[in-house]
């Protein structure tokens, strides 16, 4: 058994490819919801892109579905089901980067509004 979890034995570069691969693809679904879609003929007039509220509740069901990931493994490898502890420190550090990001977005908001309330009228 490899005490640091995998990391140096002949599967570890595979799984952080994978480990890259899924980070990867986990920022590219972030990238699409705040990239406004483009309305298709095919939808009624008025409902083009998702409105502000659908993207900032898709983007924190997102951040949520992340930290639940991560408490879900920490737990299974306090059990002993996950013994890679690489794995566990990925979606543990994910979880804490996606937390912070959203912390700097609701920053940003309450600013804005307190800006905006200021504003004469």
């Amino acid at each position: 058994m490899n005490p640091v979890g995998g990391i140096g034995g002949g599967g570890s570069l595979e799984q952080i490819l994978t480990l890259r691969q899924q980070i990867i693809d986990r920022s590219k679904v972030l990238q699409e919801v705040h990239q406004p879609k483009p309305a298709s003929s095919a939808e009624p007039a008025g409902t083009g892109a998702p409105s502000f509220g659908d993207s900032l509740r898709t983007a924190l069901e997102n951040v949520n579905s992340v930290q639940a990931e991560s408490n879900r493994m920490t737990s299974a490898y306090e059990r002993g089901e996950e013994t890679d502890i690489s794995r566990v420190m990925l979606a543990r550090q994910e979880a804490g980067v996606a937390f912070e990001a959203t912390l700097q977005v609701r920053n940003k908001l309450l600013a804005a509004y307190q800006e905006t309330m200021r504003m004469g009228i």
